[in-house]
């Protein structure tokens, strides 16, 4: 069997790991050999720790002989995004001029994995900068989406969606300031989690300051095969840091109620051009909540044009400030160009427009508040999609600005509940079409447990998963196909 322990979930890895039914090492061994087999091709991972990961897997199980209590993660191997502080690894963001930039500390979630016993097998691409919903760059070269190398895997973390949804370590981290968990974990079948920002201390010393607008959108967050996988990170990944001063102690789990689960439904709206596979989806996860006893109602929630543009306008204002010059002087063609359509027709707010701005979050953020708080008659969660459109043609936002304008309005689920700091749960439903189809459930702030309660009610009525249909059991370690046919 431990040739095959890649295809375990973190849950059931750690349990195998602490009854000693299997070693740490082993487990590793296993996960690296499937690396060395499918990362050649699809290229989640350029930095593999090969050496390093199997030393830490040795530590785990001496600790393991010696009594000492094991961690939630002990021996589960793990992956980390290029743009995160690894201790003794460059943090390149995918940027050539940053190949040497040598962490000297690991930012405050990869020690906190680290000290769970967690085993870092590998570093995982994303786009320069971390801006694009695609995964290619001048210093790693390009990710492959393993359902169809034709379309992206998503971005920016499209290294961690891919290598999750290939057997390359049962959890991934990865960020989002404007879909870059849900976005990737969508496009590769996966689960992807969103946090509120503050949930997760966000941090790394080779680059302190954080701008405005990343500091009120950009989180950290994990992708992983399975929703259990998630709550197990969740705890170990939340653990407070004072390099991080948003950083709030707020309860990860909180009384269940005792009423049915109130499901707001969001499937069309009349500015958006929505593609039937996306429609579907989210109508078939809402007959599924609805037979799992969910109380299921359809709304369109407010503001959605406005939210998605306030994204647009206030990141893009803080890069033009903060970040424009540096992605034009070291970013790669892809990069520059990419954000040289999102600032397309984009006129920069002055000092009292940003502060109406900000004045107009606020509000909206109250207003979405008030939908997503059951006491208040509202609901539970919200039921919607990631993307209004099937995942993007590799590269879709090169090119005239009147494209990736386009793309930006298909994104618009994804910006908006960025916008207003909610978290959000990507959970996949099936095949449609040879690629993975999903939904995205948002909760109000610091309610995650919602998000994850009802994300398992999709996950198993939708028995789903990538690992099922990119590599059936008995096939062995064979590369994976190119555009696998749906799923029976």
């Amino acid at each position: 069997m431990s040739h095959e322990l890649w295809r375990l979930d973190a849950v059931e890895l750690a349990a195998q790991i602490r009854a000693r039914h299997v070693t740490a090492r082993e487990a590793v061994h296993s996960v690296l050999a499937r690396i060395a087999e499918v990362n050649p091709r699809i290229n989640a991972l350029p930095d593999v720790m090969a050496e390093d990961a199997l030393a830490a897997a040795d530590a785990a199980d001496r600790a393991l002989a010696a009594g000492l209590t094991p961690g939630a993660l002990h021996g589960v191997p793990v992956t980390i995004k290029v743009n995160i502080d690894t201790a003794g690894r460059a943090t390149t963001d995918g940027i050539v001029a940053a190949r040497d930039n040598i962490a000297v500390t690991d930012s405050p979630l990869v020690a906190h994995l680290r000290g769970a016993g967690a085993v870092i097998v590998g570093r995982s691409n994303t786009p320069a900068f971390s801006l694009r919903w695609f995964t290619d760059n001048d210093l790693h070269g390009r990710t492959l989406n393993p359902f169809d190398d034709s379309v992206t895997p998503g971005g920016s973390s499209g290294g961690a969606a891919a290598a999750v949804a290939t057997g390359m370590g049962p959890i991934a981290h990865g960020n989002d300031y404007g879909g870059s968990i849900r976005h990737p974990a969508w496009a590769c079948g996966v689960v992807g989690l969103r946090t509120t920002p503050g949930r997760i201390p966000s941090y790394k010393a080779s680059a302190p300051n954080r701008i405005i607008s990343n500091q009120m959108m950009s989180v950290q967050g994990m992708l992983t095969r399975s929703v259990r996988d998630a709550r197990l990170a969740l705890p170990v990944m939340s653990q407070g840091s004072p390099h991080d001063p948003q950083w709030t102690p707020a309860p990860l789990e909180y009384p269940a109620p005792l009423r049915p689960l109130r499901v707001a439904v969001f499937q069309r709206h009349p500015a958006y051009d929505a593609d039937p596979s996306v429609v579907a989806a989210i109508e078939q996860a809402a007959q599924w909540l609805a037979s799992a006893g969910c109380e299921v109602t359809e709304l369109v929630p407010p503001h959605v044009e406005e939210s998605a543009h306030l994204w647009r306008q206030l990141v893009m204002d803080d890069l033009r400030r903060g970040a424009w010059p540096a992605v034009e002087s070291l970013g790669d063609a892809g990069v520059r160009s990419a954000l040289r359509g999102y600032l397309s027709g984009l006129d920069p707010l002055d000092a009292n427009g940003l502060m109406d701005a900000q004045m107009r979050r606020f509000t909206i953020c109250r207003e979405w508040a008030q939908l997503l708080e059951p006491d208040a008659g509202g609901h539970d969660v919200l039921l919607m999609p990631v993307s209004w459109q099937r995942a993007f043609p590799v590269d879709a936002d090169v090119g005239e600005p009147e494209q990736v304008l386009r793309l930006l309005a298909a994104q618009s689920p994804l910006l908006g509940t960025a916008m207003l700091g909610l978290p959000g749960l990507s959970v996949p439903t099936g095949m449609a079409g040879g690629m993975p189809a999903g939904v995205q459930i948002v909760a109000g702030r610091f309610r995650e447990d919602r998000c994850l309660a009802v994300g398992e009610r999709v996950e198993a009525a939708a028995h789903f998963s990538a690992l099922d249909v990119l590599a059936p059991r008995g096939a062995g370690n064979r590369h994976p196909p190119a555009s696998p046919e749906p799923a029976p």
